[in-house]
């Protein structure tokens, strides 16, 4: 990594620290010069402003959790070609990741963010929007696979579920944090799961519709 890269990552790790800490109106750009050792005129060629470093922090974000998402959820479609059994085993899968992290999840930007979004311009907002609407897209995709393939114990919207494992990973996060209890997160992963699972096991003992067609 060339050092301007990892000055600008070393700054978004301050940032992102102060961040979840104490929010965002409170993290100021002096403390984070301060603690990288850097002047303010190096700060502010790597962010013009504050709206810049949350567009920054927000992008390394999504780019991390994507690919976090990737590789477990890649890993459950290697383990299973059955979409119902891909979801169970990646849900399952993230939740021992999450259960595995030292001292528990450090906290959601989003989340936090979206708390404060007064703060920001619109294109910071948008960027917010963005990030979740992309998780739920995730989400939805394979429960549509699901639905396709496995008639539901009771109807089920895809977008609504999806909504719902989406808030089981972000409820988790800020409830573990607020109980200082980072078993919370993993356990509502595994009650997410076992949701899916409820919803539509009992199609497990009938055969998936393309073979009840055949």
């Amino acid at each position: 990594m060339r050092k301007g890269n990892e000055t600008r990552e070393r700054l978004l790790d301050i940032a992102e620290a102060g961040v979840l800490a104490k929010g965002f109106g409170v993290t100021s750009i002096d403390e984070i010069i301060a603690e990288a050792g850097i002047t303010k005129s190096g700060f502010f060629y790597h962010f013009r402003d504050k709206n810049e470093l949350a567009r920054g922090l927000l992008s390394r974000y999504r780019g991390r959790l994507e690919q976090l998402l990737a590789e477990i959820f890649g890993r459950a479609a290697e383990l299973s070609d059955d979409p119902l059994q891909r979801l169970l085993i990646g849900l399952t899968l993230f939740a021992e990741h999450m259960a595995a992290m030292p001292g528990g999840h450090p906290g959601c930007l989003v989340a936090t963010m979206s708390y404060q979004d007064q703060l920001f311009n619109r294109e910071v907002r948008s960027l917010v929007t963005s990030i979740v609407e992309g998780w739920n897209a995730f989400f939805r995709l394979m429960i549509e696979d699901i639905v396709a393939v496995y008639p539901p114990r009771d109807p089920v919207d895809p977008g609504r579920l999806a909504r719902n494992i989406a808030c089981a990973i972000d409820g988790g996060i800020i409830m573990g944090k607020s109980l200082g209890d980072p078993t919370v997160l993993p356990e509502q992963l595994l009650m997410a799961r076992n949701y899916v699972k409820m919803l539509f096991q009992p199609a497990a003992n009938v055969l998936p519709r393309e073979a009840m067609a055949a």
